[in-house]
């Protein structure tokens, strides 16, 4: 459970996968997960496939992660994201800042 990261340094693509409780208790690791980003990262995609919750404060994870790759909406890729996970980023708008796949 917690946060796993793998940087292709080919496609300068940095996965970031989620398991389990996507929440405040997670923050730490997610954002050094996210540091990674400085190094080059063209894009990067979060994996939500074995995030089974998620709640606001992973939200404003999302959003802080966004504002770092500058507002570019096809730069953080969202993907996998059980139906549950999937309606709250929905309800929350994030398929409006986010790609979703």
């Amino acid at each position: 459970m917690g946060i796993t990261t793998k940087l292709d340094s080919n496609s300068g693509t940095l996965h970031i996968e989620v398991s389990g409780r996507f929440d405040f208790g997670v923050h730490q690791q997610f954002r050094e997960a996210t540091n990674l980003s400085d190094n080059g990262v063209k894009s990067i995609e979060v994996d939500l496939g074995k995030t089974d919750y998620m709640d606001s404060s992973a939200l404003g994870m999302l959003l802080v992660l966004r504002d770092k790759v500058g507002d570019n909406k096809n730069a953080v890729r969202i993907k996998n994201a059980k139906p549950e996970v999937r309606k709250i980023l929905e309800i929350a708008n994030f398929d409006k800042l986010f790609t979703l796949t």
